[in-house]
């Protein structure tokens, strides 16, 4: 059978999170918009962002001291010129963000003035980061999300997976242009074929790879894998960021500890109830976030442990509530009370670093295609990402990109015929529990051989793995109807090569890649470029 749906578009946004959302508002008085959503329109990283956005409000900061703190975080791979534009942009682009309607926390000072709360995270020199409470990328979406579903010009899908970019070279043709892509409607389980003169990437990152995660389950690294498949280069793939302390408890995935527990006094307790970090550092539990993630997962190794405990149960219960009671409602609802008990915790895979190699303007190396938000690699973030820059970096290049598409609004799409989708040769998987085994493995090794800590040995296993499980998967999906699970399995298994082969390139320990193969900084830093 041949799928007969056809869309002819202006803009085709894959992904509905700050990236996505914030483009759609930017071209829509000139364009008509379809924005996809793989879930729900809620769902997504954006939602669970919990700190806050970067720009320089205060008098008493600059520019160039949020450039030279970001340089500084990512450990020798910014690119300086994007930490520059984005510095520079930031607070335009706040404004904006105002002017749609997001709360950010506000006071009024002694003159009666009121000014916006400012407040300060791990990297930063200066309070400069604007915040909704703890809830800053819930303000955000839902902001978003109340002015693009009021917008004449925007179409909002849900339920809708996007599986391959259509580009005029796969059709035979010499031009290098994206030119639509083939997307999969999950309620009518038909695939569509969405043509338009603009594509944007907007899909987020791909720490669902790993088996802990503070993810979403849509996190699964769709728009890096297709636009790899595309012929698109990606750039630092190995640099994947791990929090130390995520809730360890089959009933309660994606829930951050804050760092700040331990700040305020919390231990961290092997299983018999001592304490280790003392052992690996002299602040103890208030070494970096970097000192404790490795040391947790040494521990962890070292004894077969499925987790470590936070515990912070020897200060007072008043105390405990009164300064994290999100944490304290969030534990008590599977039964973990922290005001007797300690927290069993793991490190988290939490935010790609790396993705789709662009310029300025999101563009890709592939004409019409834009990639902006966590999928793109601007060289922002470097080797780690500091704290509120994330969010930033979402906003920042919509509008760039927005632009870019606007500066070009006499586009013609081109008239190529697409050929539809072709499922006469495919039945119904009657296998699912393959797609769920494969699942469970990848994410399993991913964790152990190519986690916090790695070494040659642990890479090239994983190698060995994923080449393997990529060729099992392949003449899966030949030979079965796609579904959402089999979608996003073929995405995380290319997204898990690239990162695995990028790590095999670093020869050193830089940022976020650790081996103890070689600990030591190379004296040229160089980011990693892989080209299909």
């Amino acid at each position: 059978m041949k799928s007969s749906i056809e869309h002819d578009l202006d803009v085709l946004i894959i992904g509905s999170g700050a990236a996505g959302l914030s483009m759609a508002l930017k071209v829509a008085d000139k364009f008509k918009v379809t924005v996809l959503s793989k879930g729900p329109l809620k769902e997504g990283s954006t939602l669970y962002a919990q700190g806050g956005i970067a720009a320089v409000f205060d008098e008493k900061d600059s520019i160039e001291s949020h450039i030279e703190d970001t340089l500084t975080a990512g450990g020798g791979l910014c690119e300086e010129s994007a930490v520059r534009y984005t510095a520079q942009s930031a607070k335009t682009c706040m404004k904006w963000l105002i002017n749609q309607g997001v709360p950010f926390d506000q006071y009024q000072d002694e003159q009666g003035l009121t000014k916006y709360h400012l407040t300060r995270e791990g990297g930063h020199s200066h309070r400069r980061i604007l915040h909704a409470a703890d809830a800053t990328g819930r303000a955000v979406q839902t902001t978003l999300i109340n002015q693009v579903l009021n917008h004449p010009n925007i179409t909002l899908l849900e339920k809708y997976n996007a599986i391959d970019l259509i580009t005029a070279k796969k059709l035979g043709m010499d031009e290098n242009q994206c030119i639509g892509a083939y997307v999969w409607n999950r309620e009518t389980e038909k695939v569509e074929v969405m043509r338009a003169k603009f594509v944007t990437l907007a899909t987020g990152g791909a720490s669902k790879v790993y088996l802990y995660t503070s993810n979403p389950d849509v996190a699964s690294g769709d728009g890096i894998a297709m636009a790899w498949r595309a012929g698109c280069p990606v750039t630092n793939m190995e640099f994947n960021q791990f929090p130390p302390t995520s809730l360890y408890h089959p009933d309660a995935p994606n829930f951050l500890i804050t760092e700040a527990m331990r700040g305020e006094g919390a231990y961290l307790k092997r299983a018999d109830g001592s304490r280790f970090m003392p052992d690996f550092d002299e602040r103890a539990e208030l070494a970096p976030r970097d000192i404790v993630a490795r040391a947790i997962d040494f521990e962890m190794k070292r004894t077969g442990s499925s987790c470590v405990y936070l515990d912070i149960s020897h200060k007072p219960a008043t105390f405990i509530i009164d300064h994290f009671p999100t944490i304290h409602a969030k534990c008590l609802s599977v039964g973990i009370d922290i005001t007797k008990e300690a927290i069993p915790v793991v490190p988290a895979a939490h935010y790609t670093c790396g993705g789709i190699a662009t310029n300025f303007n999101g563009q890709t190396a592939i004409d019409n295609l834009f990639a902006i938000g966590e999928v793109a690699y601007t060289g922002l973030h470097g080797a780690n990402r500091m704290a509120s820059n994330s969010l930033l970096e979402c906003i920042v290049y919509a509008h760039a990109a927005g632009d870019k598409i606007l500066s070009e609004n006499e586009r013609q799409a081109t008239t190529v015929a697409i050929p539809p989708w072709d499922e006469s040769r495919v039945t119904d998987s009657d296998e699912e529990i393959v797609i769920t085994h494969n699942w469970h493995e990848l994410r399993l090794f991913m964790w152990d051989y190519v986690g916090i800590v790695r070494t040659t040995k642990r890479l090239e296993r994983a190698l060995h793995r994923v080449e393997m499980l990529n060729r099992e998967i392949i003449d899966y999906y030949q030979n079965f109807k796609v579904s959402n699970n089999l979608l996003e399995l073929r995405n995380l298994v290319t997204v898990a090569e690239l990162i695995i082969r990028s790590a095999l390139s670093r020869k050193e320990s830089r940022g976020l890649h650790y081996t103890l193969d070689y600990p030591e900084l190379d004296p040229e830093a160089k980011p990693t470029v892989l080209k299909p």
